[in-house]
């Protein structure tokens, strides 16, 4: 007996699942600490760097405001680096000194900031050999968002690897360039960079598709 033709038809193929906002629930899955649960044994959490991790050790804070320049009190940002020497070390252990991901969320409390912990990224070579300037990428996640924004934290103090970024020379606005660049604070003896994220209107902070 012949079999049927097994190829699927157009009308046995599935639709692509329509995209979700985060919700005001990502903290309860991801943000343990902000939502007020306890916390796992084995928790990606903001710390990304111990005391004895190589490099200069900073602060980066920041907030995160919509169009109508109010804090985003609700938002996932997920961050992920180079080590102090430039290099992207695979794989993932709380145990080890640096881990080049952590997570961080904003807060319905206070100024609302979120906040990592982690050392300053050395310079990052690409696959064509050009030379990316120290940068943190970023993503962020919250409610009214359908797909993650990516954008990138530059830090304002490397003028001159920022003069020759292949990447911040691809945006041809140097107004626009600015607003991925974090400023430099020292407090009570520590160093502190502040970047705040707007997702529209004036100011908006340029995002990437990739």
């Amino acid at each position: 007996m012949k079999q049927p033709n097994s190829t699927p038809t157009a009308e046995l193929m599935l639709r692509e699942t329509a995209s979700q906002t985060a919700g005001p629930y990502v903290h309860i899955g991801l943000a343990l600490d902000v939502a007020g649960l306890p916390e796992r044994e084995e928790e990606i959490w903001n710390r990304m760097a111990k005391a004895e991790a190589e490099g200069e050790h900073i602060e980066v804070v920041g907030t995160v405001i919509d169009g109508n320049g109010d804090p985003v009190r609700d938002a996932l940002i997920e961050a992920w680096q180079a080590d102090s020497q430039g290099v992207y070390r695979p794989g993932f252990d709380l145990e080890q000194p640096f881990n080049g991901f952590g997570r961080t969320a904003t807060t319905a409390e206070g100024a609302s900031e979120w906040r990592l912990e982690t050392i300053k990224p050395g310079a990052v070579t690409r696959g064509d050999g050009k030379v990316m300037a120290p940068h943190i990428n970023l993503a962020i996640f919250a409610r009214g968002i359908n797909i993650q924004l990516q954008t990138r934290l530059y830090f304002e103090d490397e003028a001159q690897a920022n003069a020759s970024c292949p990447v911040l020379n691809a945006i041809e606005s140097p107004t626009r360039r600015q607003t991925l660049f974090a400023k430099r604070e020292e407090v009570n003896g520590k160093v502190r960079y502040r970047l705040d994220i707007r997702l529209q209107g004036e100011g908006e902070t340029v995002f990437f598709d990739f």
